[in-house]
């Protein structure tokens, strides 16, 4: 499958290295507006076509799939044409910065049938994957309840808030978890920093059976926290990404 990537940036460089070692994957093409971000990237793959322009990525025939490893405020655009113009799409979270952004994504991808992905990354963590395992094998009994703590001091974003950015990892873990979504949703933040994004938000899901999670985001906070704690009836897990 030939694969072309948007985004040349933080994130770029580590999505670029893991398609080109994938098998059966070719990376074909690697966009970004910054030449200077092109150039470094081609000491790495210097075999690698690379522009400026990420249309011209949609007018080729030869690109069945594309990643968007941009700036989350222009996710939703460029995944929007990528998907219209008949591409397969990973976009690296959060798809977009608002819902009626993402359901639209999610029909456009349904009518064009072709698979839109996010980067969830953090459900394919060794230590995720043998927690669902107990899970599912019923060790830890009926999950009573989730919390994840996910803060930090910085980096502060410009466009979205600590729930669009750091909470997509949790969330979706929790959801890979119990395997079920919620029954209600509430979220509560505030802006200290800059006016209207909040740098710390904490999420409450409430599922059936009394089932329930909560989590605390934040790049505001002394401490660097990357933690799940789940309370069964049996058994009680911690998983401290810090520590792994």
């Amino acid at each position: 499958m030939n694969v072309a990537l948007i985004g040349a940036g933080y994130w770029g460089p580590n999505l670029a290295r893991v398609f080109f070692e994938l098998p059966g994957c070719n990376l074909h093409t690697i966009c970004d507006k910054k030449k200077e971000r092109l150039d470094s990237i081609k000491a790495s793959f210097p075999n690698i076509n690379t522009t400026q322009d990420y249309k011209t990525l949609l007018r080729n025939p030869e690109l069945e799939a594309i990643a968007i490893v941009t700036e989350a405020q222009h996710h939703y655009q460029i995944a929007k044409e990528c998907l219209l113009a008949g591409k397969h799409v990973l976009v690296e979270k959060p798809l977009a910065l608002n819902s009626h952004e993402c359901e639209d994504l999610i029909g456009i991808a349904k009518a064009k049938n072709r698979i839109l992905m996010v980067g969830h990354l953090l459900e394919y963590h060794p230590a995720v994957r043998k927690l669902k395992e107990l899970i599912d094998s019923g060790e830890i009994g009926k999950v009573y309840y989730i919390y994840s703590q996910r803060v930090n001091l910085g980096e502060i974003r410009r466009y979205e808030n600590a729930l669009w950015s750091f909470g997509p990892h949790d969330v979706s873990v929790i959801l890979y978890f119990l395997g079920e979504e919620p029954e209600s949703v509430n979220a509560f933040g505030e802006s200290y920093l800059q006016e209207n994004i909040q740098d710390v938000v904490f999420v409450n899901l409430h599922f059936k059976d009394k089932g329930m999670a909560q989590v605390h985001l934040s790049w505001l906070d002394p401490h660097k926290i990357r933690k799940f704690t789940i309370v069964g009836s049996k058994k009680m897990v911690v998983f401290d990404d810090m520590e792994s």
